[in-house]
């Protein structure tokens, strides 16, 4: 067996998508917006219409974009609720 990816870090879906590693996900929780008028925001913070018109301009390149779409993903799934845990404060 000869694969490129520790499988327990995957989350991954049988309809042969990319899968989201735990460590996305982790980074995510604490990832924040490096420009414009949410500089300085968690990217989990960012509101879904920015985050959707990010979507349809296309994300950024590099890491920021890769995060972007991953919480385009969230958001779009109502799955905000997942880094609840992840936050110091009662947001």
């Amino acid at each position: 067996m000869t694969d490129s990816g520790n499988k327990a870090d995957d989350i991954s879906n049988k309809g042969g998508e990319p899968s989201l590693q735990t460590d996305q996900i982790l980074k995510l929780a604490s990832y924040r917006m490096p420009f414009g008028k949410y500089k300085g925001s968690l990217l989990i913070d960012l509101p879904e219409p920015y985050v959707v018109w990010f979507s349809k301009q296309g994300f950024p390149k590099g890491e920021l974009g890769v995060m972007l779409g991953i919480l385009y993903e969230i958001k779009l799934n109502g799955l905000e609720y997942l880094f609840k845990p992840f936050r110091n404060d009662s947001v």
